[in-house]
């Protein structure tokens, strides 16, 4: 046999490490996650994440779309009310066991189970059975409409025809979890040592406020075409602080760009800068249980329209954010609904604001005192204080702001101990349904205000189970309009994302959910 010369095999030992590097994605977060576990965590930064280690029964794809997931095909009955998923065969957990229709049938019942507490149940209650069930009405889980007919079958019955059900399944909620893992390690079942994932990459480690590790799952469907070895996940809170890393190489994508240095980024970072309409709402809630708004709608009015939207989004989040006048964003098969006092001008809105202030019972001998709640983030605190001054200057209101770390602030939020909190809402799916259905009176801490409207109740329920397509739409665009009327909450801008995306990057598309799994891009030497 022949020798190979000895310079040859010097040059194959230097070389070969690189031929074989990791390829490591380093993404800013936002906040520190609140956990992992999909039916226990509420916000952007934690579903960033979950979408990377799991995958449900249909997903998205690099341009936010759906497509097939676990579920290679599906039938849905004449009626709109049963879907038949036929599940991939080759469907498996990151420890090489087989995924079947069972961890769907678990997983939905642990997340509408009245002891999980999950704040997101409410997704699946358009599934026969699930909303008597996580409201404790019904005891026995066999009654929500979710049955494995075969280990590669899954039937679900709805209530009624739900036209956004498959975009709905789409939510973390809608993920399968290990049966085994969950039962064997409880609530420690996310932790590295317990966990197994269905999805590109499964967790590795989490040191929290450094980073939550990812690596790439072998036994996934399309691992093959996974680029990206691990993922790094870093919060982020401080935009500036990730703008600072960004432009050190040390995070490969950032969540956000400071407000303030928006212009000086797109220029400076124009290949890389990307601003795209998000499918989102950032608006102020008032606590309706707070002796200053219970039963006081006037003074909700007056601080709403004492705001100038247009100095807020053109002044202080710069953007290209749209004032918001309604609630509900621009959406599929939906028209937009605003106040009625949008068409004023300034002066008449100023004006008017500072008289319902008056009639709400204040005025310069008796003037409102108000605390505003925000996570901790540059952005938010530039808005708040750009919000406490309009009230100043235009009704004499007194503001304090507080700002709270992610996880203090959910706290703060669910147990209604704020007067005025910052919130966002991103849709969950492309229909107006994922933004009014908060306002029920019977989605519990989601309801952030704690509103409650007999009205506003009625013609949701008519939306949700009303089959014409126009009538629909007519009940919530109905159900909005008495929404906007008895405001509370604040709406601020309709979103819009700012990412910046290093030239290394390959394969990131921008689109309106915001969503980038990692097992779609890449990164060049």
């Amino acid at each position: 046999m022949r020798k190979l010369p000895r310079l040859f095999l010097a040059l194959c030992l230097t070389y070969a490490p690189f031929a074989f590097a990791e390829t490591v994605l380093k993404r800013g977060n936002g906040t520190e996650p609140e956990t992992l576990d999909i039916h226990q965590s509420s916000g952007v930064s934690e579903a960033n994440i979950q979408r990377d280690m799991f995958e449900g029964l249909v997903t998205e794809d690099a341009f936010g779309k759906l497509q097939p997931g676990v579920a290679e095909k599906w039938e849905i009955s004449a009626d709109g009310k049963r879907y038949t998923f036929h599940l991939r065969k080759d469907s498996q957990w990151s420890d090489g066991t087989a995924l079947t229709a069972d961890d769907f049938v678990y997983a939905y019942r642990r997340a509408l189970a009245p002891e999980t507490a999950s704040d997101y149940a409410f997704i699946l209650w358009p599934i026969a059975g699930a909303e008597a069930f996580n409201k404790g009405e019904q005891k026995d889980p066999a009654t929500i409409g979710v049955k494995a007919l075969d280990p590669q079958t899954l039937e679900i019955n709805l209530k009624a025809p739900t036209s956004y059900f498959l975009g709905m399944l789409m939510h973390p909620m809608a993920f399968p979890i290990p049966k085994q893992a969950v039962e064997k390690a409880g609530k420690d079942w996310i932790k590295p040592d317990n966990i197994r994932c269905n999805g590109a990459y499964c967790l590795s480690e989490w040191t929290p406020q450094a980073h939550v590790k990812l690596v790439k799952n072998p036994h996934y469907r399309r691992a093959a075409e996974v680029k990206i070895d691990s993922v790094y996940y870093i919060p982020t809170e401080d935009q500036n602080s990730e703008l600072k890393r960004y432009r050190a190489g040390e995070i490969d994508i950032t969540y956000d760009v400071p407000s303030d240095q928006i212009k000086t980024v797109a220029q400076d970072y124009a290949a890389e800068f990307h601003s795209t309409p998000y499918i989102g709402t950032y608006y102020y809630a008032l606590n309706l249980e707070n002796p200053a708004f219970k039963e006081n709608p006037k003074v909700r009015r007056a601080l709403s329209l004492a705001l100038d939207r247009d100095i807020l989004t053109e002044k202080i989040t710069q953007a290209g954010e749209i004032p918001a006048w309604g609630w509900v964003p621009p959406v599929d098969n939906y028209t937009q609904q605003n106040m009625e006092e949008k068409s004023l001008d300034k002066a008449a809105r100023t004006k008017l604001a500072q008289e319902l202030y008056a009639e709400s019972g204040y005025g310069t001998d008796k003037q409102l005192e108000l605390e505003i709640l925000y996570n901790t983030s540059d952005n938010n605190k530039k808005l708040a204080i750009a919000v406490a001054a309009m009230w100043k200057q235009t009704l004499g209101v007194k503001t304090n702001l507080r700002n709270e770390e992610w996880k203090v602030y959910l706290s703060s939020r669910k147990q209604k101990q704020f007067q005025v909190v910052r919130s966002s809402w991103i849709g969950d799916y492309n229909d107006a349904h994922t933004f009014l259905s908060l306002f029920k009176s019977d989605v519990g801490e989601m309801n952030t205000s704690g509103y409650k409207s007999p009205e506003f109740d009625r013609l949701m329920a008519e939306a949700e189970t009303q089959t014409d397509a126009k009538k629909r739409q007519e009940a919530m665009e109905q159900a909005e309009r008495i929404l906007l009327a008895d405001t509370p909450i604040i709406p601020i801008y309709y979103n819009t994302t700012q990412h910046l995306v290093s030239p290394k990057i390959t394969g990131w598309e921008n689109n309106v959910m915001d969503v980038h799994p990692t097992q779609y891009l890449g990164l060049v030497p």
